[in-house]
């Protein structure tokens, strides 16, 4: 135990440095994870780390389901629900398919149902790593949208096809009909026993007298309850987590609290983090014994079938966007879609960010190392094997060369012709037109008495003028400089309020929580500014 204890904090502390050099250097964390992963595997102290499937599958899955169906913008995934559901579920099956016909007819002894399971595990691409990767480059907003939503839908797909491959192999019967049935009855129970579960948190928060930290915790305990009620009954755990994430994430204004939501999105932050950057070193660290596993006399051959099928994972997702576009070009003529001419460039993009990463990662693991007649699972190692090259190719390759390609391709965001700072100006002179209709009709006669309230109208009249002042491109040098000297003026004034909390809690009839409040609210304050100012400053 103690040795694991250490195994662990050492792991947590590569995780840190590789994320800080990660970001220094301008490359996704997960792919130098991986990468730093697969070299740290030969020190002698990691030798002995092994990734249980379960602990993939029931601690790590469904926060990171659940963490990203929270981020996800529902407004956003019911625009594009139809090319994402098509790549969640009928290019799923393609993808399914065309690495197991291929599979099959290129590796000896690889029946069709091994192909399947093959398929089934390394069809879904990885959101985790796409964001972090988009997060570093300009792209459309459609295509991050996009990718996000169709990793958490087809990952539940993809499971699906797994899991019927897999009763295939065990079992040594398949009958396509039942398959069929069985397949659409997963995913719909999977769906509504996830919306199911989410009322009842929804009514936990909404109506009993929940604290903060209650509503934290109950947050956390939410995707393991729709995880594992949808998996007690057969059904798609993953589904369940995705659709009841969505259901309470577009409700969040109404159980939780400001404090909750903030403090909570923070906590979440860093939990998905740690989860995300265990996983991908997790990857490396697993490889060699993989590997090892394989044999001198498999490896070859394996590394052979692991190009062929990468190289038809990244041609088939080129040619299922590409598909996709022309489909959606001429069923535009019949029935309203969210863009009736899609941009090439658009397909380009989608279709080479297809890395993989958890999902098959667990999917993979999990298969049993032996059947229930008491033989070895067949093919086992070299299905780990074409996963794990499968993830370190996609991530290596498209993942670095990603970036690269959007910059050339160089494609403008068709839906927003408002620049995102145009449009955080049009909200502000909103808000603040609001409020003045507010404090001049319902507090009207407090303005007489009352300075507070009068501050309050001074300080949004200012507010009003500033706006004005940016609307004019003649006064836009004037604005800046304004912007500079506001921000300057509260950064000084917080960081010496700082000092003069510090300095009045060494005083022994200061209470410290009182201090502590203070300091609080001006981290919100100064989170507030950071926010305000993000945008300009990028």
């Amino acid at each position: 135990m103690h040795q694991l204890i250490i195994q662990y904090a050492f792991l947590l502390a590569v995780i840190l440095f590789v994320v800080m050099l990660a970001q220094k250097i301008k490359v996704a964390y997960p792919i130098l994870l991986v990468i730093v992963g697969l070299a740290l595997s030969f020190l002698p102290i990691l030798k002995d780390i092994e990734i249980e499937p379960d602990l993939i599958f029931v601690i790590f899955l469904p926060p990171l389901l659940y963490e990203a169906a929270w981020n996800t913008s529902w407004k956003d995934f019911w625009k594009w629900r139809r090319v994402i559901s098509s790549f969640a579920f009928p290019i799923v099956i393609f993808t399914s398919t065309v690495v197991a016909l291929i599979s099959s007819s290129l590796i000896p002894g690889f029946t069709l149902a091994l192909g399947f399971l093959l398929g089934g595990i390394i069809s879904p691409p990885d959101a985790v790593s796409a964001s972090a990767i988009l997060k570093n480059v300009k792209v459309p907003k459609r295509l991050t949208t996009i990718l996000e939503g169709e990793s958490l839908l087809n990952d539940a797909s993809s499971l699906v096809v797994f899991r019927f491959a897999l009763a295939a192999v065990m079992t040594g019967s398949f009958v396509l009909t039942q398959a069929a049935g069985n397949f659409v009855l997963v995913i719909a129970m999977g769906i509504l026993i996830g919306i199911g579960v989410a009322l009842v948190f929804y009514a936990l928060h909404r109506w009993l007298p929940t604290t903060t930290n209650v509503d934290i915790i109950l947050t956390f305990l939410t995707p393991y309850v729709m995880y594992m009620t949808a998996e007690e009954f057969h059904y798609s755990g993953v589904l369940a987590v995705v659709s009841g994430g969505l259901f309470l994430s577009a409700r969040r204004d109404r159980i939780l609290t400001h404090r909750s939501r903030l403090q909570g999105i923070n906590v979440w932050e860093a939990v998905a983090f740690v989860l995300n950057g265990f996983v991908f070193l997790l990857i490396g660290l697993e490889f060699p014994v993989i590997i090892y596993g394989l044999g001198s006399e498999g490896l070859l051959p394996a590394i052979r079938y692991s190009a062929i099928i990468c190289l038809v994972l990244i041609l088939g997702r080129l040619a299922s966007t590409y598909g996709a576009l022309y489909f959606t070009r001429f069923i535009s003529h019949f029935i309203t879609t969210a863009d009736p001419n899609p941009n090439w460039k658009a397909s380009l993009l989608f279709g080479w960010a297809g890395m993989r990463g958890v999902v098959s990662l667990a999917a993979a693991l999990s298969i049993p190392v032996a059947l229930k007649s008491g033989e070895a699972f067949p093919q086992r190692n070299l299905i780990l094997f074409i996963t794990f090259s499968v993830i370190l190719v996609t991530l290596v390759l498209q993942g670095l060369t990603l970036p690269w390609l959007i910059k050339w391709v160089d494609m403008p965001d068709p839906d927003y012709t408002v620049s995102f700072e145009q449009q955080k100006q049009m909200v502000r002179k909103k808000l603040s037109m609001l409020s003045l209709k507010i404090i001049n009709e319902k507090y009207h006669n407090a303005l007489e008495h009352n300075d507070m309230i009068r501050s309050i109208k001074i300080r949004i009249e200012a507010e009003m003028e500033f706006l004005k002042d940016w609307e004019k491109e003649e006064n836009t040098l004037r604005t800046e400089g304004f912007y500079h000297d506001y921000r300057v003026a509260l950064e000084d004034i917080m960081a010496e309020q700082r000092i003069l909390l510090k300095d009045l809690n060494r005083k022994e009839q200061i209470n410290d929580q009182l201090i502590r409040e203070q300091l609080e609210l001006l981290d919100l304050e100064e989170e507030k500014l950071r926010r305000h100012f993000s945008q300009r400053e990028d």
